[in-house]
């Protein structure tokens, strides 16, 4: 497939990230194709679902298996704002998704080629062809924007008298950026 091609759904993953971020979660987005096509779509629903486990990735994932009936996403892609990180590598793993295109590298998290490489260890029972940093400083902005403007109003907040204790957005004295 064309280059540009793959910058075509990472844009549609943005456009998810943006749905992620318009209800204060942190802004990752996913989509999952099938012969050229979206069939699936994702965003990060963490707080808004009370779920640990509703990455972009697993959430379109879970979209994906509803509309081909089907656990198993052979010959899928899944095209992604962020590098997934352990949870979601497993995820695509076990789905048999056949190819992963993501924009930003995660050095903290990531479970692609930053920090580890589940998607391609040749002990597991499948690879995901992998291709990292496809608009990448588009996706990396989006993330870097929303941390940098938590950030900023924790330390509004602490700056104005109120202690750790008073702010919603802390905890023990470190910040909580869900």
């Amino acid at each position: 497939m064309p280059k540009n091609a793959d910058e075509t759904f990472i844009k549609e993953a943005i456009k998810e990230a943006r749905k992620a971020l318009k209800l204060g979660e942190v802004p990752v987005g996913a989509v999952i194709t099938y012969n050229d096509k979206i069939i699936a779509r994702g965003y990060n629903k963490n707080i808004t679902s009370n779920d640990p486990s509703a990455h972009a990735e697993i959430v379109a994932i879970r979209n994906a298996a509803k509309e081909l009936k089907n656990y198993r996403l052979d010959d899928c892609k899944l095209y992604v704002t962020i590098e997934p990180c352990p949870m979601c590598a497993g995820a695509l793993i076990w789905a048999r998704i056949s190819e992963l295109v993501f924009g930003a590298y995660d050095a903290k998290a990531g479970a692609c080629g930053s920090i580890t490489n589940l998607v391609n260890n040749s002990k597991l029972n499948h690879r995901v062809k992998t291709t990292g940093g496809v608009l990448e400083s588009q996706c990396k902005g989006i993330i870097q924007k929303f941390f940098h403007r938590k950030r900023r109003n924790i330390n509004l907040h602490i700056h104005k008298g109120a202690s750790a204790k008073d702010n919603p957005e802390r905890s023990e004295g470190k910040p909580k950026l869900d």
